[in-house]
């Protein structure tokens, strides 16, 4: 996810809520006026309202949770392997320099 700027397996879509998803959450948030005409490109009112409602809620949750010490307990017992394999995905689907 971090190259997601590069990759060739996101949509101008997609790549556009990532940046969004990354400017919201950092501290200071990001959001710049280029950003959000890029993201307007794309969404509509409504779907960038329910886009950054989802973003700012999972950023509170996520603050939240470090502040108590709350850690993963494993609901999802794949997601190691699931991230594991598109680790792999993403390396097959890059190209090589």
């Amino acid at each position: 996810m971090l190259s997601f700027r590069e990759s060739g397996l996101f949509t101008a879509a997609e790549k556009a809520a990532l940046e969004l998803t990354e400017a919201m959450t950092e501290t200071p948030q990001r959001v710049t006026d280029d950003l959000f005409r890029r993201v307007q490109k794309h969404y509509g009112e409504a779907e960038i309202v329910e886009m950054a409602a989802v973003i700012a809620l999972e950023s509170f949750r996520s603050r939240f949770n470090r502040c108590f010490g709350v850690e993963a307990h494993g609901f999802y017992p794949r997601l190691n392997e699931l991230l594991a394999a598109a680790g792999r995905a993403m390396e097959e689907a890059e190209p090589r320099p």
